[in-house]
């Protein structure tokens, strides 16, 4: 991972380089799942959070749960959840977008004051190739893709997930660069280029 390729990571289609990493412990709640899923899906949190050297928490002080994962087969089911909406800036016009898209999941962010996630809602539709997706993968997908503001082609050509003896693992240099971004020297968030500098020094 040099420094072109971590700069690729976290770079925006307009061309900015933004990166955020969570200022808080994580507070999860997952939606539309059994409680096997359920399990699963907190487990592969749990993982990548200690991979980032991060912490959890039960609640959050202020938001209750900080991130929120919803399942559903059909995007029209997200308009009937109260209140999210209030969560969601702009959810009624989102979702015809998604639908008329074919989307499979949507991720949306909300910032501290110093840049740093403050929360994250995932939506994943469970319907086409999604459906197919064994829970085990789709968790530590989910997990990865949350745990920093990625770009919106960071995984374009190096998807963060490989398989070990049928098992989904996360690749080593998709690991490596969550421990840096998550190292405490390192800032919660910048819009500084370089940054991407320090992280493949830390890497290598």
């Amino acid at each position: 991972m040099n420094p072109d390729h971590i700069t690729r990571l976290f770079t925006r289609p307009d061309g900015r380089y933004v990166f955020a990493r969570w200022g808080r412990p994580l507070a999860p709640v997952v939606f539309g799942v059994d409680d096997a899923t359920l399990a699963t899906v907190k487990g592969a949190i749990e993982a990548v959070v200690a991979l980032a050297g991060h912490s959890m928490a039960e609640t959050d002080p202020e938001l209750g749960a900080n991130l929120m994962i919803f399942f559903f087969r059909d995007w029209d089911e997200l308009l009937a959840v109260p209140d999210l909406d209030r969560l969601v800036e702009g959810l009624a016009a989102l979702v015809p977008r998604l639908k008329a898209q074919d989307a499979n999941q949507y991720r949306a962010f909300r910032f501290d004051a110093q840049g740093a996630i403050k929360a994250a809602f995932a939506f994943i539709r469970m319907d086409g190739p999604m459906a197919e997706v064994p829970a085990e993968d789709l968790a530590l997908l989910q997990a990865v893709q949350v745990i920093l503001l990625w770009g919106d082609e960071a995984f374009r050509d190096l998807p963060p997930l490989a398989r070990a003896k049928g098992v989904a693992v996360l690749r080593p240099e998709i690991a490596a660069v969550i421990r840096a971004a998550y190292d405490p020297v390192m800032p919660a968030a910048t819009q500084d280029p370089s940054h991407a500098l320090r992280l493949a020094a830390r890497v290598g």
